[in-house]
């Protein structure tokens, strides 16, 4: 229970460990909103509904963009993967970012 808690919520284990911590940052804060929605209208739908079926969608549905976040990172090019021909530093790379 431990390692799957920390597989999805410490960001240096996380499949967001290898971004900058602000935008690894902006990108949790993004996911909490996400599931404490789910678990809102999921707890809602109990409510009025009286079935789990909307709750099991909400569930799959947070899988899907918690899964679809990860796998962008790990696709994702920035302007650092191409670094100038005449070996030039960024103007945010001169202060170590």
């Amino acid at each position: 229970m431990r390692s799957t808690y920390q597989l999805l919520m410490d960001a240096d284990v996380n499949p967001l460990r290898h971004l900058p911590p602000a935008q690894r940052f902006q990108i949790m804060t993004y996911l909490s909103l996400v599931w404490t929605t789910i678990f809102c209208a999921a707890a809602g739908a109990w409510i009025w509904f009286g079935h789990l079926v909307i709750a099991h969608i909400l569930v799959a549905l947070g899988f899907l963009i918690t899964g679809w976040a990860f796998k962008q990172v790990n696709r994702a090019n920035t302007y650092r993967d191409y670094p100038l021909k005449d070996g030039t530093a960024r103007y945010d790379d001169v202060w170590g970012g």
